[in-house]
C-alpha cells in the first residue's frame, strides 16, 4: 500500500528485513532441533547463530537472487557468506522451500492479527463510550432511507459495537486457523527431515505444527482468514456509511469532526464533506478484493504449485496493512464525531407525529377494530400528513371512525416519545453485560 494509507507498525511486519529475519530464525531453529537428535553436528547449529545479531543485506539478496532466480536459495547463500561456507553445510537440510515461505507467511499474518485485534479493542472502546453518552439521544429510525420509528443514537452506536465485537471474535478464531508451520520437506512426507524439527520450530516460533502438510500449508485457512479480513473491512463500510448519510445536508444529525483551518472545497469554501468516511468505503473495497483470490488459492495441483505466491505476497500486506489504517481511522472518526440532538428531534418532527402510526394501528386492533379496517382508518389520516402537511394527531381527533373506538386521551398517549426508548437498558445490557 502506498504511505498515505500505512501505519510504520504493520508496514514493519512485511519489510524484506522482518521476512528475512523470520526466514533465519526459521533456519536457525531447525538446525538446533537436528544438532539434539544428532543429524547434525552441535557446532555447526550453533554458528548459525552468529548470524543472530546481524542485519541482512536486503540489497546483496536480490544481487543474488537475480542470477538464482530463487529466493530462498539467494537468501541461503547471503547467510553462508555471514556464517560460513563450511559452518552453514548443514543449514536447510531435508527442508523445501516451502516449509520456510510457508511458516513465515503464517508467522507474519498472525502478527498483522495482533495488531488488528489491538485496533478493534481501540475501536470497541470508542464505540462503547459513544453509546453510553447517547444512549438516549432519541433520533428516528429509518427504514429503505424512509422515516420509520424512534430510536436513540446510543443504540446505533450499540449496534455497531456488537457487530465489531463479534468480528473481534471472528479475527480470534482466524488468529488461530492460521498459526500453523510445516517443516515436513518435499511433498510433506518428512522423508528428509524428522517431525521431531517441526515440533521444535513451532514451538520456538508460537505456531502449532500443521497436522497434515503436502509440500506447503493447506491454504484453506488462508482462505479464511482473508474472508474475516473482507467482513471486517464490510463492517468498517457499514458504519461509514451510516455517517455519511447523517451528514447529509438534509439530515445533518452527525458530521465529521472539522478541524481549524480545513477546507472542504477547492471550489466551494462552505463545504465540510465527509472525506474520512468516504476514504474509508473506498478502503474496505480494497480489502474485500482480497477474498476471492485467496479463495481461488485453495484449489493447487498435487501436492504443490506457486499460483497462489504471486497472489499473497500482494494480498498479504495489502489486506492488513489498510485493514489496519481503516481501524483506526474509523476510531478516530467514531471519537471525534460531533452529534446534533436538536437537529435529531427536529427530523424525527418534521411529519408531525407520523412516526407514531403503528401504536395507533395496534390500539385500534386491541380495541376490537380489525386488523384491516384499523389499518385503512391510520394510514388515511397518515396520507393527510404526506400530501398536505396536516398534524397526525389532530387529524386523528378529527376523525370520527377513529373517535368512536378510542378516546382523546388514548390517542394523545400514543405519542409518547418514551414508550420507544423503555428497553434501551435492556438492549444495552445484553451488549454491552
Amino acid at each position: 500500500m502506498i504511505p498515505r494509507y500505512s501505519r510504520p507498525d504493520m508496514v514493519k511486519i512485511w519489510s524484506p528485513e522482518t521476512k528475512f529475519r523470520i526466514w533465519y530464525e526459521i533456519e536457525a531453529h531447525a538446525c538446533d532441533a537436528m544438532a539434539d537428535i544428532g543429524v547434525i553436528p552441535k557446532e555447526n547449529a550453533e554458528a548459525v547463530w552468529k548470524a543472530k545479531d546481524v542485519d541482512f543485506d536486503v540489497a546483496r539478496i536480490d544481487e543474488i537472487e537475480a542470477v538464482t532466480k530463487h529466493d530462498v536459495i539467494a537468501f541461503l547463500t547471503h547467510l553462508a557468506e555471514i556464517v560460513g561456507a563450511e559452518e552453514a553445510r548443514f543449514v536447510h537440510q531435508g527442508m523445501t522451500s516451502s516449509d520456510v515461505l510457508d511458516t513465515c507467511f503464517n508467522i507474519q499474518l498472525v502478527r498483522a492479527a495482533d495488531l488488528l485485534l489491538a485496533d478493534l479493542d481501540g475501536l470497541l472502546e470508542a464505540l462503547r463510550r459513544r453509546a453510553y453518552e447517547h444512549k438516549n439521544t432519541v433520533r428516528i429510525g429509518r427504514s429503505h432511507g424512509i422515516h420509520a420509528e424512534p430510536t436513540t443514537m446510543g443504540l446505533t452506536f450499540a449496534r455497531f459495537y456488537a457487530e465489531m465485537d463479534r468480528n473481534r471474535t471472528r479475527l480470534r478464531t482466524a488468529r488461530a486457523e492460521i498459526a500453523t508451520g510445516a517443516i515436513s520437506g518435499a511433498v510433506g512426507t518428512f522423508a528428509n527431515i524428522d517431525p521431531q524439527i517441526e515440533a521444535h520450530v513451532c514451538e520456538k516460533l508460537g505456531l502449532e505444527p500443521e497436522p497434515i502438510s503436502t509440500q506447503v500449508i493447506p491454504r484453506d485457512r488462508h482462505a479464511a482468514f482473508f474472508a474475516t479480513l473482507g467482513v471486517v473491512a464490510s463492517s468498517i463500510e457499514n458504519i461509514a456509511t451510516e455517517i455519511r448519510h447523517m451528514q447529509r445536508t438534509e439530515v445533518l444529525e452527525a458530521e465529521e469532526f472539522f478541524s481549524k483551518g480545513q477546507k472542504g472545497s477547492s471550489a466551494m469554501p462552505h463545504k465540510r464533506n465527509p472525506v474520512l468516511t468516504e476514504n474509508l468505503t473506498g478502503l474496505a473495497r480494497l480489502v474485500r478484493a482480497a477474498v476471492v483470490p485467496a479463495l481461488e488459492n485453495v484449489a493447487l495441483w498435487h501436492e504443490r504449485d506457486i499460483s497462489h505466491s504471486s497472489v499473497e505476497r500482494n494480498i498479504g500486506p495489502d489486506a492488513t496493512v489498510t485493514l489496519d489504517f481503516a481501524l483506526v481511522r474509523l476510531t478516530q472518526v467514531i471519537d471525534k464525531l460531533v452529534v446534533y440532538p436538536e437537529n435529531m428531534r427536529n427530523n424525527m418532527n418534521k411529519f408531525r407525529g407520523l412516526v407514531m402510526s403503528q401504536r395507533v394501528l395496534l390500539a385500534l386492533t386491541q380495541a376490537g377494530v380489525s386488523r384491516e379496517d384499523a389499518y385503512r382508518l391510520v394510514q388515511r389520516n397518515a396520507m393527510k400528513v404526506w400530501e398536505d402537511d396536516k398534524d397526525f394527531q389532530t387529524e386523528l381527533l378529527a376523525d370520527l371512525d377513529v373517535m368512536s373506538v378510542l378516546s382523546a386521551e388514548e390517542v394523545r398517549e400514543k405519542f409518547d416519545i418514551g414508550y420507544h426508548t423503555k428497553h434501551v437498558d435492556t438492549i444495552f445490557g445484553r451488549v454491552f453485560g
